[in-house]
């Protein structure tokens, strides 16, 4: 008996020193080797057939995890459809009418509740599903801690007040980032999963036509990919919703392109390029346009961060059946 005490001691000071400080010691990389030891690969298989079907979902499931993570923590609050007396995080502004991915989570869940039923949380499906989107799309793959557990609840005021906009000063997202426990590395590395993935026009035309109500283009902007997107986005409101890819160079591909785009002043969110402008920020995106292993360590490292944050685990919150609603 004592020495089962000392081996639980010993290997719980183990986590604390040596494990990543943002990775709760209640999630485990086996966690589901008992209960549903094949849990890994439908996941996989349903990204793969999502992917297979619209290369544009690797994206789709990758922010839908940020958007998740970013607001109160990765608890699958973001999957929670509204009700007669909670507004949840799906119409808040960052997601209404942008955040996607939703049936593809739920084709997951419905054939992980087949095969291991009430076992494994919406949180670690969607959790597992961005990092598998990610090695789908070229990106780096990473070991997944699991054991989140699903929230009960959910805020669309967390999510306008928590997510971050791309109109937002820098000053900002590395406050709302710092706020939650990750540092200003974080906020550079995992700004390079727009490497992947458009966004609407709406998002990024003042800087196009009338930047900082000067009537005139963000000076900062590359005058031939000024030229381009203006192309795609005319000035007039119903070019609001047409879309123009995060990173012009590899537009489906996962990888360091979005730094070197950024470096040639064109990135397409100001959010983006405000990167390396910024004494904090200039020298990491200089690193990571060079060194695309450093970016792909670095990434999978940051995602298991993030995927750390507020998560609930032992008896908080609960595995729903469906994702869209608690039990």
């Amino acid at each position: 008996m004592e020495k089962k005490s000392s081996k639980i001691f010993f290997l719980r000071l183990l986590c604390i020193l040596f494990m990543n400080p943002l990775v709760s010691c209640q999630l485990d990389y086996k966690f589901y080797d008992d209960t549903c030891p094949s849990l890994t690969k439908i996941v996989r298989l349903g990204v793969w057939s999502a992917v297979a079907n619209e290369t544009r979902m690797a994206a789709s499931l990758l922010r839908l995890h940020f958007h998740d993570c970013l607001v109160n923590g990765c608890d699958a609050s973001v999957l929670l459809d509204d009700t007669s007396t909670t507004k949840g995080e799906k119409n808040a502004l960052p997601n209404r009418n942008s955040a996607r991915g939703f049936e593809v989570i739920d084709n997951i869940k419905a054939n992980v509740e087949k095969a291991c039923p009430s076992i494994v949380s919406c949180a670690d499906i969607l959790t597992l599903a961005a990092r598998d989107a990610v090695f789908l799309a070229g990106g780096p793959f990473w070991p997944v801690p699991l054991g989140r557990r699903d929230s009960l609840t959910a805020s669309e005021s967390a999510a306008n007040q928590q997510l971050s906009s791309p109109i937002e000063p820098l000053e900002n997202i590395i406050g709302k980032f710092t706020s939650k426990g990750l540092d200003i590395q974080d906020v550079v590395v995992l700004s390079g999963g727009h490497t992947i993935g458009f966004a609407q026009c709406s998002t990024f035309k003042t800087r196009l036509f009338n930047f900082s109500s000067t009537g005139q283009p963000d000076p900062a902007l590359d005058a031939s990919f000024l030229e381009s997107l203006q192309s795609i986005c005319p000035n007039q409101v119903d070019s609001d919703t047409n879309l123009a890819p995060l990173d012009s160079a590899t537009t489906y591909r996962f990888d360091n392109a979005y730094y070197t785009n950024l470096l040639n002043n064109s990135g397409l969110l100001q959010s983006d390029q405000a990167l390396t402008g910024d004494n904090r920020t200039a020298s990491t995106v200089l690193n990571y346009s060079k060194y695309p292993y450093l970016f792909n360590k670095d990434f999978g490292a940051s995602m298991v961060n993030m995927a750390s944050l507020g998560v609930l685990t032992g008896k908080d919150g609960e595995i729903r059946k469906n994702c869209r609603v608690v039990n």
